[in-house]
């Protein structure tokens, strides 16, 4: 049996199916190919997944409560076994407000152990805890806002205004990404940690991603600051 189609059969039943979500905060690049690594078998693919998720999920849900006492955090844990998506995971919000975390087959299929796994979903988790689809949200506005006035000062047309608005949405909605990425990075050490899973194990997921450098107005920083927040995080954790 292919290796997508076995585990879209061993995960069958595992998670909650969501709807009507919103647009997830910018997902992490897809992992290249290391032919010196061995990945798990699809049996363990699956296992691991299962196990990371009764382990980080309660871990995520109790840091919600206690950092933010207003938001929903009730998460939602999905699937996506579309077998044409390339290794990914998001997080997003269903119309009753509960976060969800999706996860592709090829992103459970690609990581390399369970702490990948797990830094993965605590990074994703930390996305809604830190409020970044709201904050994201809010930033896409107040660019559009200020780049469709300009184009109205200056005298544009209406459709000058909205491909002006356009365009100030993605800058506002890129302006602070890489910021949140980071703010994620360390509040995801935190719940790995906490579920009892090595988050500078789990990091090491960074070295098999393309590094994005520093480019201006880039989704995610570059691979070097996310393992140095990962470690000197743990480094409070361990005192």
């Amino acid at each position: 049996m292919h290796l997508t189609r076995l585990l879209m059969a061993l995960i069958a039943g595992l998670s909650l199916a969501a709807c009507d979500m919103v647009v997830p905060v910018a997902p992490s690049p897809a992992p290249a190919r290391n032919p010196g690594l061995t990945l798990p078998s699809p049996q363990q693919a699956a296992r691991n997944f299962s196990q990371v998720v009764a382990d980080v999920q309660p871990v995520a849900e109790q840091e919600c409560r206690s950092r933010a006492r207003n938001l929903n955090c009730d998460f939602v844990i999905r699937v996506d076994n579309d077998p044409r998506q390339p290794p990914n995971a998001y997080q997003s919000r269903a119309s009753d407000g509960r976060p969800v975390l999706t996860f592709t087959i090829a992103m459970i299929a690609d990581v390399a152990n369970a702490d990948e796994l797990a830094f993965v979903m605590g990074h994703e988790a930390a996305h809604h805890i830190s409020y970044h689809l709201d904050r994201q949200q809010v930033n896409a506005s107040l660019g559009a806002e200020i780049f469709g006035g300009l184009a109205t000062l200056t005298g544009g047309s209406a459709r000058d205004v909205e491909t002006a608005a356009r365009l100030g949405a993605n800058v506002g909605a890129r302006s602070y990404s890489k910021e949140f990425e980071l703010e994620a990075d360390r509040l995801g050490t935190v719940i790995t940690w906490r579920a009892g899973y090595d988050p500078v194990r789990g990091a090491e997921y960074f070295g098999r991603i393309p590094d994005p450098g520093d480019r201006f107005l880039g989704t995610h920083p570059p691979n070097a600051a996310r393992i140095d927040i990962v470690r000197r995080t743990v480094a409070t954790l361990e005192r």
